[in-house]
């Protein structure tokens, strides 16, 4: 493989890894948040903690965003809801989808010659 093709299938390979944010919010904004985090629609599983223990941990991968997503996870957003009014601040953590990696040069299908 020719360096250039090297260099551009190791960066692809890179970005397919999971991408993680994480933040900490109060508990009355918890709910609000992660139902953001749902309409967004890109990403694959949210877990919530407080002080490293894990409280709820859950995937998005129903493969619809906006409000659809709300209402398939309603029963979710009641847990979150019910772990909202106990705790006051949780940490966020959104396992989000990598990128589409790039095309690699020279791998475009060719135009039909058929007419």
């Amino acid at each position: 493989m020719p360096l250039s093709k090297r260099r551009l299938f190791d960066q692809a390979m890179k970005t397919t890894s999971p991408q993680f944010e994480k933040f900490r919010v109060r508990g009355t904004q918890l709910l609000e948040r992660v139902q953001e985090i749902i309409e967004e629609g890109n990403a694959r599983r949210v877990i919530l903690k407080k002080d490293d223990r894990v409280l709820l941990e859950f995937p998005l991968s129903v493969g619809v965003g906006g409000a659809a997503a709300a209402v398939l996870f309603a029963p979710t957003l009641a847990a979150v809801g019910a772990i909202a009014a106990l705790v006051s601040d949780v940490d966020v953590i959104i396992e989000r989808r990598p990128p589409s990696p790039p095309e690699l040069p020279g791998s475009e299908i060719p135009p039909s010659s058929e007419s």
